[in-house]
């Protein structure tokens, strides 16, 4: 994993790629019993959104007690949230799929 840095809102980042960024902040906030970070960039290169970083399209699956009483939408706003910037500032598109275990 990265090194910890601060933005320019002073919060926490990962320096390195945004998948291990991403993954740190999903664990962090959630505790999930099951978390895969998929990287589709590769499958949106040359379309809209695609900024050649190679990081700007992800599918998040994640399993965590606390999405067990929320239901999918509020689900995918808390991922979201727990997200910061990355979603719509640094990452073109997210597909969620969160599930309680």
């Amino acid at each position: 994993m990265g090194i910890i840095a601060c933005n320019s809102k002073g919060e926490a980042r990962v320096s390195g790629s945004i998948s291990e960024e991403i993954s740190k902040l999903l664990t962090e906030a959630f505790a999930p019993t099951k978390l895969d970070v998929i990287n589709d960039s590769a499958q949106h290169s040359g379309h809209a959104g695609d900024d050649g970083s190679g990081e700007s399209h992800f599918t998040i699956v994640i399993e965590a007690p606390a999405f067990a009483e929320l239901n999918r939408l509020a689900r995918q706003r808390a991922v979201i949230a727990a997200l910061g910037d990355i979603v719509g500032e640094r990452v073109h598109a997210v597909a969620i799929k969160a599930s309680a275990p």
